[in-house]
Order: structure tokens, then sequence, then C-alpha cells
């Protein structure tokens, strides 16, 4: 398989991002972004995703940080899209069940060519620190309409929002690093009965 990797920047009046992946590395990340909390989840991808990530940003969190965390999740979803490519010989698929202490999550992924988000995750507090939990469906949204996958997304239990969180980004990254695999026995086909993704 060729190296899976991308680079690209996204450019508003909002924000200015970079971002640089590779599917087949070893969870090496570097951020620099303003949202620590977002790059502590960011981080859950790549180490659990065995993805190479490094994300740039400035983004105008002097008013909040909806435009950073939505553009980063768009430009992260261009970049993979980029990098999958055509998806021939994939697994395509991936989910995983992720606990921390009392919470549970499940993620659950398909390289479909179509964005689809069904995300249930009952948060227990509006804010984890400073950081707005609604801004995580935003991330979401932005990230499955640009990798065009379908992603759904459940919190299963927890009390603690972030550990509810964090569950949801471990599995997110394990559930990506099953659905991007080489499968053997595809021989390079692509796995779909339509011929394409």
């Amino acid at each position: 398989m060729e190296p899976r990797c991308a680079q690209v920047s996204r450019d508003t009046l909002e924000t200015q991002i970079k971002v640089s992946l590779n599917l087949d590395g070893t969870g090496e990340s570097k951020f620099d972004t303003g949202v620590p909390f977002l790059e502590h989840m960011m981080d859950q991808i790549a180490r659990h995703g065995l993805i190479d990530l490094d994300v740039f940003c400035k983004g105008d969190i002097h008013i909040d940080d909806h435009h950073t965390v939505e553009d980063i999740g768009i430009t992260i979803g261009q970049a993979m899209a980029e990098a999958v490519g055509d998806k021939r010989g994939i697994r395509r698929y991936g989910h995983a069940y992720v606990p921390l202490d009392e919470a549970l999550s499940r993620v659950v992924i398909d390289f479909s060519g179509r964005p689809g988000l069904v995300m249930n995750v009952p948060f227990t507090q509006k804010r984890i620190g400073k950081f707005d939990t609604e801004l995580f469906s935003e991330f979401f949204h932005g990230f499955i309409n640009h990798a065009k996958v379908t992603l759904h997304i459940d919190c299963l239990r927890g009390h603690n929002a972030h550990h509810q969180i964090e569950t949801v980004f471990k599995a997110f990254g394990r559930a990506l690093r099953m659905a991007l695999e080489a499968d053997p026995r595809m021989a390079n086909k692509m796995p779909s009965t339509k011929g394409t993704l």
C-alpha cells in the first residue's frame, strides 16, 4: 500500500489551519490551536488510531471556540479523505467500545462515501473547564461532511463529562484504526458491491 499522507490548509476570516496526517503512523502528534481540551482529545485520536497528526490553528478564540473547533473538524476530514484515497483494500468498517472508569462509549464508522452522523452523548455538564461540550457535535459534523463517512457515536453510560467525551475520542481513534487497516483478504479490491466508494 502506498503511503497514506496528506497536508491540508484552510484559510478563512475566522481561522487559519494547517493539518498534516499519516494514516500509517505511530500515534505521534503536535498541536497548537489555543484550545487545550480539544488538543487533549485529538491526542486520543492519534494515539489510539496510530495516526500521526499535526494541527496548527490560529482562530478567533477571543470570540469563542466555535469556529476553531468546527473548522479543525472540517480540515481533518479533508485530510482524511485525501489520505485514504479510493479506499481499495481497506476494511472500510470499524467499531470500538472504550471504558474509562464509570463511562463507556461505542463508536462505529463506515468509510461509505456518504456523510452521516448519529451522536447520542447525554453530557452531564455543559462545560468541561472552559470548554463547551456542545462543540464536539460541531467537530464531528465538520469531520463527517468532509471525510464523507457515516459515524455513529453513543455514550452508553457515565456521569463525569470528561470521562464521557474521552471515551468517545478514544473509541473514535480505535474505530478509525480498524476501518483504515489493509485487509489482506481484499487483495486491493474495492470494499463495495457498487465498485466505488
